[in-house]
Parts: C-alpha cells; sequence; structure tokens
C-alpha cells in the first residue's frame, strides 16, 4: 500500500526541500549580496507619492461594489455563451433550456443593477 503513495511522498518531499531551501537563500543571501543599505525611506508607506491625509478605513459608495457586480454579470454571460454556442448542436434542447434560464438570472441581476442606478454616471 505505501508503494502506491511513494511518488506522491517523494515528490512532496522534494518540493517542501526545495522550497525551504529557496526562502532560506532567498531571505539571508539576497541581504548579505545586496548593494544599497536598508533605510527607512526604502521601507516607508508608498502612495501616489505622498504620504496618506485621511482615515484609511474610509466607507465606499455603493456605486463600486454594483459596478463589479455588473462586470460579473456580463463577463460570466460571455464566458460561458461561447462554449454553449459552440456545443449547441450536441447538447440540445436541454442546454437550449437551461441557457435560457441562465440567461434569465444574468437578465435579473441588470434589471436590479439598473433600477440601481449603476448605469448612471452622474
Amino acid at each position: 500500500m505505501l508503494s502506491q503513495y511513494l511518488p506522491a511522498l517523494i515528490f512532496l518531499g522534494v518540493a517542501s526541500g526545495l522550497a525551504a531551501v529557496l526562502l532560506l537563500l532567498g531571505t539571508g543571501l539576497g541581504r548579505w549580496l545586496a548593494r544599497a543599505p536598508d533605510d527607512a525611506e526604502k521601507r516607508s508607506s508608498y502612495e501616489c507619492g505622498f504620504e496618506a491625509f485621511e482615515e484609511t478605513r474610509m466607507k465606499f459608495d455603493v456605486r463600486y461594489y454594483l459596478v463589479a457586480i455588473l462586470f460579473i454579470v456580463f463577463d460570466l454571460e460571455i464566458a460561458f455563451l461561447f462554449p454553449w454556442a459552440v456545443a449547441l448542436d450536441s447538447i440540445g434542447g436541454f442546454g437550449l433550456i437551461s441557457m435560457g434560464i441562465f440567461l434569465g438570472i444574468l437578465v435579473v441581476g441588470f434589471i436590479y443593477e439598473w433600477k440601481k442606478g449603476a448605469l448612471e454616471w452622474d
């Protein structure tokens, strides 16, 4: 029974050993061979060239989330329509009904976005 798992265990051991060696060499050897000294300016937070002057935990407008939902609706639609169109001959009526239900759900999501005003850019 152990002989069946032996190749997987060898692979896991080699991968873990290689990861450990690369992590140790990457952190220790990289700092030792670095040309520039480590200073506080390099480790400071950088955002658009200046220090943050507002609280970072501010609330976002709900329109950002609505745009994300809108993207998902259209992205999923396109991602599933191409393979469906290619395989339409082989899947028959069941595939047509399934895609109709799927597109109906997406239309409900689109109507929700429209009613919430995600398509209006004020």
